[in-house]
C-alpha cells in the first residue's frame, strides 16, 4: 500500500518539469529582446578601439639642402651617326670587264691615281676604226676640191670666149650646164667638210671612252668602300655602278644628330657640343654646331631635325658610321645661386607640419571623399619630365624657422633638370631648403 508521500511524487516531478520549462521560455524571450542590442554595442565599442589605436603620431623630420654659387650647364641630348666631311662615289660610265682594281680599303689615294682599270680592247678598235672613217672623210673633202677647181677653171673659160665673141659661143646651155656643175661642187665640198667634222666628233668620242676605261681619284683622300674585283663585269645601261667610295679628309668630320622638336628652339649654329662614342666609352670628344636643318623628319610619329656638328679628328679614333651620343649646351651660367629642384617641388600642404597622423585600419577601409592636394609635388621645376629648359618664374621655397617650414619667394632662371638658378628673392648662399621629409614615430 502506498504512502501519502509516495502518492505526492509523480505531481511533484511534473511541477519541477513545468518550472523548468517555464523558465527556459522566459530566458529565450529576453535574449530575443536584448541579444542584438549587446551585440551592436560590441561592434562600436570594437570600432572605437581599432580607430583609436589606429591613430599613431608620427613626427616629420625635414630633409635639407644647402642653397649653393655654383656653374650651371644646360644642355640638349641628341643621338646620331659619324659622317666624312665629303665623301665621292667613284662609278664607271662605260659597261665592260675590269682588267684591273689596283686599290683596296683604308688605301690613301692622291688626285688622278689609277683605282681601276676597264679592258679597252673593244674601244681601240672603236678609235681605229673611227680614225679610218676620219681619213676617208678628209679624202674625200680633197677630191670635191680638185673637181671644184676643175669646174671653176672651166666656166672661167667658157665666159672668156663668150666674151671675145661677143655672146656667139659658147652656148647659153653650156654656160649654164658649167655654172651648175661648179655650184654642185661647192655644195659636195661642204658635205664633204662636214663628214670630216662629223668622223673626228666620232674620234675624240672614242678616245674620251678610252680615257673613261681607265678609272681615277677624283680628290685626295681614304678608300672607305670598294665594292668590285678583278674580272667582274659592270653594266652602265641604267644607272652608273659604284665601284669605290672615297673619303675626302678624315681629320675633318661631321656629326649628324636628330634633335627633338621640343628642344630645337633652343639649337642654333655656333654652340659647343661633347659626344660619346662606344668604342671610347671614357672619352668625350668636343664639336661644334655648324647647321641645323629647317626640314623635319618624321620617324615612328617623332618630329626631329637633322642638325650637323663639326668634329675634329685629327688622331683618326673616329670613323665613318660610329654611332654618338651628344649634349649640345644651349646655356652656360657661372657663379650663380643654385638650388634643388627637389626644393622647388616640395610643398607642407603634402609633408605636412611638426606631426603627421597615420589613418587607422577602419579609415583605410572606409571610403573618404576626395582629398585636395596644394603645392607643387611632382611637378618638375625645371621643365615637363626633367627636360631643360630656359623659362623662369616666380616660386616658393622652404626653410626652417624653429623646425617649422617657412616660405621663402624667388625668381627663377634657367634649370638643367637638377638645379635651377635662382635670379632673385629672399634666398641666400648658404640657406638650407627643404628637399623632402621622414616619418619617425613619437
Amino acid at each position: 500500500m502506498n504512502t501519502p508521500e509516495q502518492d505526492l511524487t509523480p505531481l511533484q516531478n511534473l511541477l519541477s518539469q513545468a518550472r523548468q520549462a517555464g523558465e527556459k521560455t522566459w530566458g529565450l524571450k529576453r535574449f530575443r529582446r536584448w541579444g542584438p542590442i549587446i551585440a551592436a554595442l560590441l561592434v562600436i565599442a570594437l570600432v572605437v578601439w581599432l580607430r583609436d589605436s589606429g591613430h599613431t603620431a608620427k613626427a616629420l623630420n625635414y630633409i635639407t639642402e644647402e642653397a649653393r654659387p655654383g656653374a650651371l650647364t644646360v644642355s640638349v641630348s641628341a643621338s646620331g651617326t659619324l659622317e666624312p666631311t665629303r665623301s665621292v662615289d667613284v662609278g664607271s660610265e662605260l659597261s665592260g670587264t675590269l682588267e684591273a682594281v689596283l686599290v683596296r680599303e683604308n688605301d690613301r689615294v692622291t688626285k688622278g691615281q689609277l683605282l681601276a682599270q676597264l679592258d679597252t680592247s673593244k674601244l681601240r678598235d672603236s678609235v681605229f676604226k673611227s680614225q679610218a672613217a676620219v681619213t676617208a672623210a678628209e679624202a674625200r673633202v680633197a677630191q670635191m676640191q680638185a673637181t671644184l677647181k676643175e669646174d671653176l677653171a672651166n666656166l672661167a673659160r667658157m665666159r672668156q670666149v663668150a666674151e671675145l665673141s661677143g655672146g656667139k659661143v659658147p652656148a647659153r646651155t653650156e654656160l649654164d650646164s658649167a655654172e651648175a656643175s661648179v655650184e654642185r661642187d661647192q655644195a659636195n665640198l661642204k658635205s664633204a667638210l662636214a663628214e670630216v667634222a662629223q668622223a673626228s666628233a666620232t674620234l675624240k668620242s672614242d678616245q674620251t671612252n678610252i680615257r673613261k676605261a681607265t678609272i681615277t681619284s677624283p680628290v685626295d683622300g681614304v678608300v672607305l668602300v670598294r665594292k668590285v674585283e678583278p674580272g667582274q663585269t659592270v653594266a652602265a645601261s641604267m644607272n652608273t655602278p659604284i665601284l669605290f667610295n672615297i673619303a675626302e679628309d678624315l681629320a675633318q668630320m661631321e656629326l649628324h644628330v636628330n634633335v627633338d622638336e621640343a628642344d630645337v628652339a633652343h639649337v642654333e649654329a655656333g654652340q659647343k657640343a661633347n659626344f660619346t662614342v662606344a668604342a671610347w666609352n671614357n672619352r668625350k670628344f668636343p664639336a661644334q654646331v655648324e647647321r641645323v636643318d629647317l626640314g623635319s623628319t618624321l620617324t615612328d610619329n617623332v618630329v626631329t631635325y637633322t642638325t650637323i656638328l663639326s668634329v675634329a679628328n685629327d688622331d683618326l679614333a673616329l670613323r665613318p658610321g660610329m654611332t654618338a651620343s651628344a649634349q649640345i649646351i644651349t646655356n652656360q651660367r657661372d657663379n650663380v645661386l643654385l638650388v634643388s629642384n627637389a626644393a622647388l617641388r616640395f610643398s607642407p600642404s603634402e609633408g605636412g607640419a611638426g606631426k603627421k597622423t597615420e589613418p587607422s585600419f577602419i579609415s583605410r577601409i572606409l571610403p573618404s571623399p576626395p582629398r585636395m592636394t596644394g603645392g607643387r609635388r611632382g611637378q618638375e621645376a625645371g621643365g615637363q619630365h626633367g627636360q631643360p629648359t630656359e623659362n623662369g618664374g616666380s616660386v616658393r621655397v622652404w626653410i626652417l624657422e624653429n623646425n617649422q617650414p617657412r616660405p621663402l619667394s624667388i625668381q627663377t632662371g634657367v634649370s638643367n633638370g637638377r638645379y635651377t638658378e635662382v635670379l632673385s628673392g629672399e634666398l641666400k648662399p648658404g640657406m638650407a631648403v627643404i628637399t623632402d621629409y621622414q616619418e619617425t614615430r613619437s
